[in-house]
């Protein structure tokens, strides 16, 4: 894709696969820990992220917080940042999640499982790519006619 000037709307599309993997990520993160945290033995939190772990051993909302604090940088930097970096950062950010996320899911759900989600992710980002660069091509050949 070519990296013009971007509207808003092609600013918030390139967003989407990122905020999808680790909204997906924080999703099995936080359903897959084990009954004892929730019953208040932060301790037995679940979490390779350090300081995901930190925040979840300090109290049991520390999960929730750290996600919202991150999906709120994720978008800040992803829509503010001159676009070339945002968009390496994004694909940063989608492939960081999908890794994590595939540590979830190999050992409980199996191989094919990562596999299909990594094909979902990659589909999603191909897309929304597509959708970008269509428009700015849309745009450049009206501004030439």
């Amino acid at each position: 894709m070519i990296c013009h000037q971007l509207n808003r709307k092609q600013k918030y599309l390139l967003l989407i696969p990122a905020l999808w993997a680790s909204v997906f990520d924080i999703a099995i993160t936080i359903t897959h820990q084990p009954k004892e945290y929730w019953n208040g033995d932060l301790n037995a939190s679940n979490e390779g992220n350090p300081m995901g772990k930190f925040m979840m051993t300090s109290h049991v909302s520390g999960i929730f917080v750290i996600s919202i604090v991150w999906l709120a940088v994720i978008v800040l930097l992803g829509y503010y940042l001159p676009m070339r970096i945002a968009r390496i950062f994004l694909v940063f950010v989608l492939i960081a999640h999908s890794s994590a996320v595939s540590t979830w899911i190999s050992p409980r759900y199996g191989f094919w499982a990562v596999i299909f989600l990594m094909i979902f992710n990659s589909v999603l980002f191909c897309v929304v790519d597509e959708w970008v660069s269509k428009d700015i091509s849309l745009k450049i050949t009206i501004q030439k006619l």
